[in-house]
Formats: structure tokens, sequence, C-alpha cells
């Protein structure tokens, strides 16, 4: 049958009979548990273990009217007509009509179809493919198979779920019915694949590295606590992935790379999420310039994927093309302060009591017992990365908040460390990577010193199991970090991370509003 004389239904025309407004959800799973025991007592097993389909649904619609298929996906919609019937189903790839007739599929399938069967339940399809009037390619059902029964009905069709925190504690739901969040997650995970050939391109191995660790090092966050029964100790979770990953080179590898999970004990808001996924990243060889070009190279390759250079976020548009803005710190600091950074430096420590005088005469109301780091990020958000226009690597960071970092040659208070921003947001963090055993010692001491003498609770741990590996030789190194999450924020569009991670930490249910978009 290449023509009908029947027209596709409008799915807007749906006259699937709905449950009165007066039932209860309690009472619709009831009705829709009595049929799947209905389709039991028919002989027919709701949940089948498998369905060999011939397929997707996208394949399907490149193919030629007459073309025999076998099918499956979920009723979206449903169009009961007397003898024959009309319905949409749905895949992971594409949506598609069928035509199902009694005479072609059996008196007593069609019941089943008619009377059992309805808007989310997935099905298995055979038959032709044949054009309607109207022009859409269906399937001409031949045969019916019951793949799977849903008991709960799905959220309203064309209003779907907009409450934020109902969408991210059902996102499968909100996956069923938004596409724009499929989309999300689909150009998401094509971009995660981008950067890995970016980095296979450039000889760098993948790799796995711990996520249960004795101490946690290599950032400076606090971690999340557990206990192993077995060896009865005390573990943390990882807060980062680079001091592993810089044993890999120590070991002999040119470089290497992981793209993981990494967990801090921090605060919640629309940029953070106590677990979210990095990329770290180590060439040897290489410095933090090396690493600035890896990432305006992995850009590129985003914009080949989304098909643009220019980006919608928070209200603005970005141009994301590189090449990207480099702008040295310490000339910045002295154009938003009119002061020389040195002067709020001591060496590789800061000059607390320099650099609060300094937060007081810029307007910045901070507390008094803020430590010396924290009063440096603030004023670097409020006078410095607050008032970027485009998106920009900041350059040399004081040595005083990068252990890891080597210093600027003839300059022991400034590092080689670039920060990326694009909005005000973080995304990439960069080294030179420091490669002195000694000096690395002395910079962990420091940051040691600023825990237990002005209570920073976020600095990086002397580990000394790492500085031990360093003393048997580590090749001068570029390595990077860059926030897959908030990467896939701009790409998409999304001002919150919870838009882009699939299942995000929530508020227990019912212990108040999560945060607002």
């Amino acid at each position: 049958m290449s023509k009908d004389i029947f027209p596709e239904m409008n799915e807007h025309n749906n006259e699937q009979k709905k449950p009165e407004m007066s039932s209860g959800i309690e009472d619709i799973v009831a009705n829709n548990y009595a049929k799947v025991q209905a389709l039991r007592d028919k002989g027919i097993d709701p949940f089948p273990h498998r369905f060999k389909i011939t397929h997707k649904l996208a394949a399907a619609r490149e193919l030629p009217a007459e073309s025999h298929v076998v099918v499956a996906g979920r009723l979206m919609f449903v169009r009961v007509m007397g003898k024959a019937s009309f319905a949409h189903i749905k895949d992971g790839t594409a949506k598609m009509q069928i035509y199902v007739k009694r005479d072609a599929v059996g008196e007593d399938m069609y019941s089943v179809f008619k009377k059992l069967l309805g808007v989310g339940d997935f099905i298995g399809v055979e038959g032709r493919l044949f054009i309607t009037k109207t022009g859409e390619l269906t399937v001409n059902a031949e045969k019916i198979t019951v793949l799977a029964k849903a008991v709960r009905p799905l959220p309203e069709k064309f209003h779907g779920l907009t409450d934020p925190e109902t969408r991210y504690r059902a996102r499968y739901l909100d996956l069923l019915t938004n596409e724009n969040t499929r989309n999300i997650f689909i150009t998401r995970s094509r971009i995660v694949a981008a950067i890995r050939s970016v980095l296979d391109s450039e000889g760098l191995l993948e790799v796995e590295t711990p996520i249960l660790l004795s101490q946690a090092g290599g950032a400076s966050a606090r971690p999340f606590e557990t206990f192993h029964n077995a060896y009865k100790n005390n573990l943390v979770m990882r807060i980062a992935t680079e001091l592993p990953l810089k044993k890999m080179l120590i070991g002999g590898f040119d470089g290497a790379y992981e793209i993981g999970r990494v967990f801090r004990n921090e605060g919640v808001d629309t940029r953070h999420n106590p677990e979210f996924t990095t990329l770290e990243a180590y060439k040897a060889y290489s410095d933090y310039n090396g690493m600035a070009e890896l990432l305006e190279k992995i850009f590129t390759k985003c914009i080949e994927i989304i098909g643009t250079d220019t980006v919608e976020y928070d209200g603005k548009k970005i141009n994301i093309k590189p090449p990207f803005d480099r702008i040295h710190l310490p000339e910045a600091w002295l154009k938003a302060t009119g002061e020389d950074i040195h002067n709020v430096l001591n060496g590789k420590s800061f000059n607390r009591p320099a650099l609060a005088a300094l937060a007081k005469k810029m307007n910045l109301d901070l507390p008094e017992d803020m430590p010396a780091a924290k009063i440096f990020d603030n004023m670097m958000d409020e006078l410095i990365v607050n008032r970027l226009e485009r998106p920009a690597f900041i350059m040399d960071y004081p040595t005083a908040i990068t252990p890891l970092a080597k210093c600027k040659a003839g300059d022991e208070s400034i590092v080689e460390r670039f920060e990326f921003f694009i909005a005000g947001s973080e995304l990439a963090n960069a080294y030179s990577e420091l490669n002195d055993p000694a000096d690395q010692k002395g910079r962990l001491e420091e940051q040691m010193r600023q825990k237990l003498e002005e209570k920073n609770g976020e600095v990086d741990i002397l580990d000394k199991d790492f500085v031990e590996a360093m003393e048997y030789g580590m090749p001068p190194m570029g390595g990077i970090g860059i926030g897959i999450d908030r990467l896939a924020m701009i790409v998409t569009g999304n001002a919150s991370i919870r838009e882009v991670i699939l299942f995000p930490l929530l508020k227990p249910a019912g212990a108040g509003q999560e945060v607002r978009e």
C-alpha cells in the first residue's frame, strides 16, 4: 500500500479516553495493574525479555514506501476510530506514525490495542511503510507486540514538566517530555567525545585514577569523608585527579588525562554541585601557554559540534571562537586597584594586613577573620573577573594560592598559571607544573600554615608520597583542568549547573526549596 484514504490524525486532537479529574493517581495505577493482569489472562506477557527490531525509527524514516520494517517504541499518542487506529511511537532517535487496522492485526490483538494499551506503553510493530494523503510516512501494522505496560500516567503531554525541582527529581520524565532537555544531554555527550578526540590526537593516554584516597590533594577544597570497614581507616573522596595523573608522567608516559567525577564538600548554587565532572590533562615538555593552545583547540572542536561560534548565555550573546584574550593579572590588578600586586605579597605567601587594607580601600565589606586567600578571591571576582566582557585567560597568579605551579622566572611571588573565564564563570585552570621536589614541599608546608594559623579549610594538603615520587624525577609539563559541566552550560546556553547534570544532588524531598534559577 503506497497511499491511504485516511490522513494521519493531529495529536492535538487526541481522543484517547482520559481519567476523570476526580480519579486520583492511585485509581489510575490500580486500573493499569488490572490491565496488566488482563494481558496475562489472555496469555500475553506484559513484560517480555527481548524484541528484535530491524531499524531504529530515525533509520526507518529514511526508507522508501513499501519497505518492510520491525520497529519499537513508546506510545505517545493514540487515536482510536472503530475498526482502525492511528498512533505515534517514539524511540531514542525519532517519532513515527503507525496505522493499526483490525483486519490486519486480527480481532483479538486489535481489542488488546484498543482496551488494554495506551500512552506510555512500549510496543513492537511489524509492517510495511506507506505514505498517507498528507505525506506522512507511516507503518501499516501487520503485527503488534506488547513490550512493557506502563502503570503510571505520563506528565500532561503539551505542558510537560515545568517546575525545576520536579524536573530534577524525576529527570527521566523531564527527558521524556522536554525535547530541550534531551538535546542538552545529547550535546553534552558529543562535546565530551570531541574533547577525547582532541586529547587522543595530542598523544595523551586516557586513564582512570582512584576516587577513594587516604588524603585529598591537587586542589584547595573540603573533601567528603568516609570510613573503610575492612581496613578500619578513614578515607576521603577525591577533590581532583591531579596528583595521580602527574605520577603517570613520572612513570614514563608523555601525557595522560582523565574525564571523571570529583567531589567537594562545599556550597550548592547554580554554578556548584557537590559532585561534578572534570577533565584533567598533563603533557610532558609543555607549559601553561601550551595548555591555552589546547583549550582553544577544544573550543574549536566544540564549535564544530554545536554548529555556531556564538552562544546565548545568561541573557548575553557570547562569541566563543578562539583565539581568546590573554590578560596579565599583575597588570589588571594595578589597573583595578592602583597598586602593584607585589605590595600584598611576601614572596610565596600573602601580606595579609596589606591585602585586608587594600580590600577595605576598595570598599569591599569582608569579615575581619577571613583568610588571606579568600580575601584575594573576593577581590579578584569583584574587581577583575566580573568586569570581563569577553572570554579571556587571566594569566600569572600569586604563588601563595598556587602551590603546584612553577614561579615566573625571576619572580617567586608569581607563578605561571591561568584561569579561563566566560561570563564571570571559571571554566578552566592551568599551570606550568612545578617539578622541583624541595620547592614543592615548601609550598605545601605554606598551605598547611594557612590552614592552621588562618583557619583556612580549603588548602592543598602536604602529600609526602607525591613529593617522594617527584624526587625520582618529573619532566617539565603543562597541566589543565576543565569543568565539563560548566563547559556544557556555556555551549547549551544554560545558567544553572543542574540543567546539564543528569541527576544533580538535591535536598531530601520536603526539606525546603532548592536554589531557584
